[in-house]
């Protein structure tokens, strides 16, 4: 019952995430150097002009870098195993926002330079209070059954891009019933990577899973993302079906063995995927 419920809560998380106010209050902190700028313009006032738009447009970085991370705050936040953000870019608006409070204060409204530090350190402690600053402490797990825990976490990571790949040709594919059905296989697919999160020790038993069937599952959707907008064959549209049943049946299947702590080997069941895809001669 908790897997019908987990991907509409990542998918909500992940829109209030896109759509979140939170960080968006910077881009019209700066609206005020719009009409500066203009007034200065028409004034001919070359300096004032200068700083007042370039004030403007570094803001508006200094908003952007929020927002992105911000994003890979969340990210890293929800996921038990995961790297650092490798650009700390919440720090970075952060020095950006005051450098420029501290020029527009200085070179524009004319305070004098102690002041106008004044103001940049005021910025970056409010940035700071708002927002923080990076998280740069890593996720990292221990080695399990000879893997270290950088190669557990970049199979992790890669899985996880594969399965993105499979919900974007999904968008691709014009047929409710097949949408519904890649869903499950993606949904299912995400459950096995948690439980991999949960206990590293399980990616010895899923690892044969993660490099073939994941990875299958990636070139069959795409492959019929492709080909099916080219041709209306019925004949493909069966075969690509065909795949799936085998695609649901085995993902189930690992991530059942998966909660039992079962050793469930895969390689008869890898054999057959891999003739049935040539065989059908989807990819």
């Amino acid at each position: 019952m908790m897997n019908q419920f987990r991907k509409p809560k990542r998918l909500v998380a992940d829109l209030l995430q896109r759509y979140s106010p939170r960080g968006m209050l910077l881009y019209f902190l700066p609206a005020a150097l719009i009409p500066a700028t203009m007034i200065a313009l028409g004034k001919g006032q070359l300096p004032d002009i200068l700083v007042d738009a370039s004030g403007f447009a570094f803001y508006m970085l200094a908003a952007w870098c929020l927002r992105k991370g911000l994003q890979a705050e969340h990210l890293y936040a929800n996921h038990r195993l995961t790297r650092a953000t490798r650009k700390p870019l919440k720090t970075i608006a952060a020095v950006i926002a005051a450098l420029t409070t501290g020029m527009v204060a200085w070179l524009g409204a004319g305070h004098s330079l102690p002041v106008a530090l004044m103001f940049a350190g005021g910025a970056l402690l409010g940035m700071y209070l708002s927002y923080g600053f990076d998280p740069r402490a890593e996720k990292t797990i221990i080695a399990a059954h000879g893997y270290s825990g950088d190669e557990i976490l970049q199979a992790l990571e890669d899985s996880s891009r594969m399965i993105r790949s499979i919900e974007q040709a999904n968008k691709q594919i014009r047929n409710a019933e097949l949408n519904r059905r890649i869903e499950r296989i993606c949904e299912v697919a995400d459950s096995i990577l948690a439980e991999i999160e949960a206990d590293p020790k399980d990616f010895r038993r899923a690892r044969k899973f993660l490099n073939v069937y994941l990875d299958g599952a990636r070139q069959v959707t795409e492959g019929y993302a492709k080909t099916h907008q080219q041709t209306h064959s019925g004949e493909l549209e069966q075969n690509f079906r065909n795949v799936l049943d085998t695609l649901e049946e085995v993902f189930q299947e690992q991530h059942q063995k998966l909660l039992e702590e079962d050793v469930f080997d895969l390689d008869v069941k890898i054999e057959v995927l891999t003739t049935q895809l040539k065989r059908e001669g989807i990819l």
